[in-house]
């Protein structure tokens, strides 16, 4: 009996913020599945370089790293137009990057410069990563008789969202508030671009042992009160959260559109 086979062969992939943790695990996942992937990553040249060598030799895969700040919208539309430049298209697009800052502050505390430099990240440089992918995804259309023939590329966006911007996040306001966004910019986004067959969905985390969550699991105190307050007793792994991300993007997803795909473990719903 041949087995379910989600392939993305000769798919072109955006995956923002992917030369670690979730965005790195993301990477390996779709080029396991045989699309071409772009990646974006900040400062880790060598860590970047290193996992798009791994995922050639380990899958055979062409993986591409692309250095690229992202804090403004026109830093993410200059992202767009390099893979598409390297690569020729943009068939999926997966927003992962994100900062979340480490020390808890009380809202009455909070800089502005932090509640600027979340917002820059996780939210404006998002807005111009999407408007940029939408646009190529729009002029690359052609008909699709799938699609009633009404010359609209199948298209995918993913956004990463998280278990904080659905029920908040004490003393990360900003970034509770950030990822909040998303999900509204999801929705919105589905309602948009659904029947010009751009699928937008949204992926929302909750804990996951990562660099960025590194300060919290390895505190002895810390960690384990966290891992307590999840329904599974541990935060998530990567993979764990990659493996819907991908199926998002794969022809079994090919009726879902504006949903909020939560991968938290029941956090969601307890806290």
């Amino acid at each position: 009996m041949a087995g379910v086979c989600l392939s993305l062969e000769d798919k072109v992939v955006l995956i923002t913020g992917g030369s670690r943790g979730i965005g790195a695990a993301t990477v390996r996942r779709f080029a396991q599945a045989g699309a071409r992937v772009a990646f974006s990553y900040r400062q880790a040249a060598g860590i970047a370089e290193a996992l798009a060598a791994e995922c050639a030799t380990e899958y055979g895969a062409e993986v591409r790293p692309f250095q690229q700040e992202l804090s403004t919208p026109g830093e993410g539309r200059a992202l767009v137009e390099g893979v598409v430049a390297a690569l020729g298209r943009l068939d999926a697009l997966v927003v992962n990057h994100a900062i979340w800052i480490a020390p808890d502050m009380p809202v009455e505390e909070m800089a502005d410069a932090q509640w600027r430099q979340t917002m820059s990240v996780n939210l404006d440089s998002v807005f111009g990563v999407v408007q940029a992918g939408v646009g190529q995804m729009l002029r690359q259309a052609k008909p699709n008789p799938e699609r009633g023939g009404n010359g609209a590329p199948l298209g995918h966006i993913v956004l990463i969202s998280s278990a904080a911007g659905q029920r908040g996040d004490g003393f990360h306001a900003d970034y509770a508030a950030a990822k909040g966004a998303v999900i509204s910019f999801t929705k919105s986004l589905s309602t948009e671009l659904a029947s010009k067959g751009i699928l937008v969905n949204c992926v929302a985390p909750g804990w996951v042992a990562t660099e960025m969550t590194e300060s919290v699991f390895g505190h002895p105190e810390m960690g384990p009160r966290v891992s307590s307050g999840i329904p599974l007793g541990r935060p998530g792994h990567p993979d764990e959260i990659a493996g819907p991300i991908l199926f998002l993007c794969s022809p079994l997803a090919g009726f879902i559109s504006g949903e909020v795909f939560n991968v938290n473990g029941g956090a969601v719903l307890i806290g």
